[in-house]
């Protein structure tokens, strides 16, 4: 089992540096970011974006890798992106994972403060699918001409290409069956929040239907689900995952038995979402990152 975490882009960044170093210091295996214009309860606080944010933590790291969880079509385009990310790759030596998901729908921030129209589940898995096969294009391909619903591309570049090759790996968030089947399709890894619900026991039982789904899907097409790492978000769950070290440990055991080869938490902020005390960090370092190098 790898264990990830998720570092929330809410910090100026003299103060949000030590984070990402500590996430490397501690064996963290992969770190992440959120890719919102603002989010949630946290929508009036301090916010920042998550490229530059990635590119800094680059600089303050060696190891680890970075990413983003999860970039969406809400406000980004793919020709645009694409430089970002080529960017960010190279400043990283190729250590940028790249979490691509659907996006929220009309009643996020994202949509909202862009004054963009609600689309249905169907239009945005629509936009996502069109979003997720240009960047795959732009990625790997140089000259690249594109007329879709959503999107266009006239002869766009991509020199010189990522250093990761044939591009950066895409995690793609899905739990719905149209979106499972991209992600089997396009991805280079799965993630899941499964579905959300106030009952434990019936989160766990979605994500475990979500990850055979999953594993049907890459079937399908061919692939061997051993060669596709399964990640889920523990703290979609409800509680917060680091809590105390019991609840963790017994999540990232259900996780395992159920053929997820990753799990991800979020780092402990003072109050609020994630409420937590951060020296929780040196006992799950200690118990858990240790055991599981």
């Amino acid at each position: 089992m790898r264990f990830g975490i998720i570092i929330l882009p809410d910090q100026r960044w003299q103060q949000a540096a030590r984070r990402w170093q500590r996430a490397e210091e501690l064996g963290f295996d992969h770190a992440w970011t959120y890719d919102h214009l603002g989010w949630r309860t946290l929508v009036d606080g301090p916010w920042f974006d998550a490229v530059p944010t990635l590119t800094a933590a680059a600089t303050v790291t060696s190891r680890i890798p970075l990413g983003t969880l999860v970039a969406s079509p809400n406000f980004r385009h793919p020709v645009s992106f694409a430089r970002q990310l080529t960017a960010l790759d190279d400043i990283s030596n190729g250590r940028i994972l790249l979490g691509l998901g659907a996006g929220a729908g009309g009643t996020s921030f994202d949509t909202k403060v862009l004054g963009q129209p609600a689309l249905t589940p169907g239009e945005r898995f629509d936009r996502f699918a069109e979003f997720a096969g240009l960047l795959d294009e732009v990625l790997r391909t140089d000259h690249v001409t594109w007329s879709g619903r959503y999107y266009m591309a006239a002869d766009a570049r991509n020199l010189p290409g990522c250093v990761q090759q044939p591009r950066i790996p895409f995690v793609m968030a899905a739990n719905g069956r149209r979106s499972i089947a991209l992600a089997a399709q396009l991805g280079d890894g799965w993630v899941t929040t499964g579905i959300k619900s106030d009952d434990l026991s019936a989160w766990w039982l979605s994500v475990g239907d979500g990850i055979r789904r999953f594993e049907d899907a890459l079937a399908a097409v061919g692939r061997e689900p051993a060669s596709v790492p399964q990640y889920v978000s523990l703290d979609a769950a409800g509680p917060y995952a680091l809590s105390s070290m019991a609840y963790l440990t017994d999540a990232a055991g259900r996780a395992a038995d159920l053929g997820f080869t990753d799990v991800i938490v979020h780092w402990p902020r003072p109050d609020g979402p994630y409420a937590g005390d951060e020296s929780v960090l040196d006992a799950v370092a200690a118990d858990l990152l240790a055991t599981s190098a």
